[in-house]
């Protein structure tokens, strides 16, 4: 009976061995896959990233090249539009017209650049001939004030001359006291009576805040 029990118990402990390797056999087997399974899934997680990427940088590529395309679009508009004043007026009215006005940031504090662009949109053009004035108006101390460019740099009133027959650009620099709050560029091209032409002054104001902007890299703005 003993030995009977010893062989039973053997036979049956042989059994839930096998049992439990055969167990253990198929723990790893799934384990083993799901890990494969797992390392699957992640390498397609990581393509698919890529490949979003990809798109993404081709996709910021595409919108920087018809930003760029637009810019260039503009850029070549204003700039025909600009030479058919001068070439072809006959599609423009007759006369002297402030064309275009920027005023630009430098790195001095509240130091400024500034550039007025004359045309002349005339069939038969004789030379025109006087000069410019610019003013800011604003606040100063808290009151309305005047400021003319005479009394805020150092140009003479010969810089300010011009004498052109299709178009002519003036430029120059000013500096504007601490308490001045400018609100607006006044300019105004003056043509003395002469031999060959008539008095007459052209008056155009632009607000400051749409004229200036303090980013150097950006920071003249033209006004058609």
């Amino acid at each position: 009976m003993v030995g009977l029990c010893v062989y039973c118990g053997y036979r049956l402990g042989n059994h839930f061995h096998s049992f439990q390797v055969e167990t253990l056999e198929q723990q790893k087997a799934r384990l083993d896959d799901y890990y494969a399974r797992q390392v699957e899934y992640v390498r397609q997680i990581n393509t698919l990233e890529a490949e979003l990427a990809f798109e993404r940088l081709a996709n910021q590529r595409t919108q920087d090249s018809l930003k760029e395309m637009g810019e260039k679009h503009y850029q070549l508009k204003k700039e025909l539009a600009f030479y058919e004043k001068v070439i072809a007026p006959e599609k423009q009215a007759d006369g002297l017209v402030i064309d275009q006005v920027s005023v630009s940031a430098t790195e001095s504090p509240n130091h400024y650049r500034f550039q007025v662009v004359l045309v002349q949109q005339v069939l038969k053009k004789r030379y025109a001939k006087g000069f410019v004035e610019l003013a800011l108006t604003g606040s100063l101390n808290n009151k309305p004030s005047e400021i003319k460019l005479a009394d805020i740099s150092a140009l003479k009133r010969e810089d300010l001359k011009f004498s052109f027959q299709y178009f002519q650009v003036i430029e120059g620099e000013f500096t504007l006291p601490e308490a001045f709050i400018p609100e607006k560029v006044e300019v105004a091209a003056v043509l003395p009576k002469g031999k060959w032409q008539k008095y007459r002054r052209l008056d155009e104001s632009y607000p400051w805040p749409a004229v200036v902007k303090n980013d150097l890299q950006t920071s003249t703005l033209i006004l058609d």
